[in-house]
């Protein structure tokens, strides 16, 4: 049989809490799998390493972390920001625990993150807000559309009674802004065509928008690739994702194109794999998550929960359809579409499944 302490090793590495234990001096002396995932390190490697080297909190953190080991007195904090060596912000609850053993006190610290539940909240309102936006744009579609196949027959009839050719061009403005707003209706729409999937490297599509915003930017903007090569292919349709990502790195350069900045404007294309990600209520063991970053103005707080509606834009000449259009394309790739916004810094990021995903029990 497995003696005691490897049984006990073996159930906190198979926790989906994170679990990281420390000495009486905060230095690590064991984390588990799930808390080297949270906060990016490796347990092995941060052996013995003070607490604030594999992560720092609020100024208060040390100084209660040390009274919890002189007084044996265990601790819960709420809704703490967490900063990691890389730099990730976190947002957790978390408790301390203190152990006696053999005269030493150990402290044990259960990390709940909680950035997880909110994205997942904010993402099923997000698809609930999607869904009744195709109802009531579908609506008011099949509204616009009738009457306006009745206005431009009407036209193209009154046309051919017409004596002059000069007066026929009274009847093409009817006909042709018939036609404008029948494209800007099935705009709103969007495609009803499936994805043609097949098996691309996501990177191949990143340069393809490169290109395009490094021609149109016409050396105004600085784009930058932070990629991860190791990143497998995935199932996507190649000209769909184009039009997907183009579409938000064509509103960060139209953002960066309108401001006066002290530094070069700039646009970030960005690769990376998440583990163990959390899509709608389906888990997926790899996903990529794909960001465009800008350190333009950053979006208007009053537009951050209707962002993505049709017809709603940060900009007066725009159209609001980039991005409808791109949450369409990703949601048909059982993907999500998440941004974050401040002055200097905006990042949208496009997370897509890498392999099937699993319910969770």
């Amino acid at each position: 049989m497995m003696n005691t302490d490897a049984t006990h090793r073996l159930l906190l590495d198979n926790l989906n809490t994170a679990i990281v234990l420390l000495n009486d001096s905060l230095r690590l002396e064991y984390m588990n799998p799930a808390a080297e995932m949270l906060l990016a390190v490796s347990g092995q490697r941060s052996q013995g390493q003070f607490i604030s080297e594999l992560f720092t909190e609020s100024p208060e953190a040390l100084p209660a972390l040390r009274q919890a080991v002189e007084e044996a007195h265990p601790f819960t904090k709420r809704e703490a920001l967490l900063t990691t060596l890389s730099g990730q912000s976190l947002t957790v609850d978390y408790a301390v625990t203190p152990i006696i053993n053999h005269g030493t006190t150990l402290l044990l610290l259960e990390i709940h993150p909680r950035d997880r539940l909110l994205r997942i909240s904010k993402e099923e309102a997000q698809q609930s807000q999607i869904e009744t936006t195709k109802v009531l744009v579908r609506g008011l579609a099949h509204e616009i559309k009738n009457p306006l196949g009745g206005i431009r027959g009407a036209a193209q009839l009154l046309a051919r009674e017409l004596p002059g050719e000069a007066l026929k061009d009274y009847t093409n403005v009817i006909i042709e802004e018939a036609d404008r707003l029948r494209n800007l209706v099935d705009r709103m729409l969007g495609s009803n065509k499936l994805p043609s999937l097949a098996y691309t490297n996501i990177h191949e599509v990143l340069e393809r928008v490169a290109s395009l915003i490094e021609a149109e930017s016409q050396d105004c903007t600085m784009l930058v690739r932070d990629y991860d090569p190791s990143l497998p292919d995935v199932l996507i349709d190649h000209e769909q994702m184009i039009q997907a990502v183009l579409n938000i790195a064509r509103n960060a350069l139209q953002a960066l194109a309108g401001y006066t900045m002290t530094e070069p404007a700039r646009i970030t294309l960005r690769t990376r794999a998440l583990r163990q990600f959390t899509i709608g209520h389906v888990r997926h063991r790899l996903a990529i998550r794909l960001e465009i970053i800008d350190n333009g103005p950053g979006i208007l707080p009053d537009l951050h929960d209707t962002l993505f509606y049709p017809m709603v834009s940060g900009r007066p000449d725009g159209t609001g359809l980039g991005l409808a259009i791109t949450q369409n394309i990703i949601s048909q790739h059982q993907g999500l579409v998440e941004f974050e916004s401040q002055p200097g810094r905006t990042v949208f990021a496009i997370v897509l499944p890498l392999e099937q995903g699993i319910s969770p029990s």
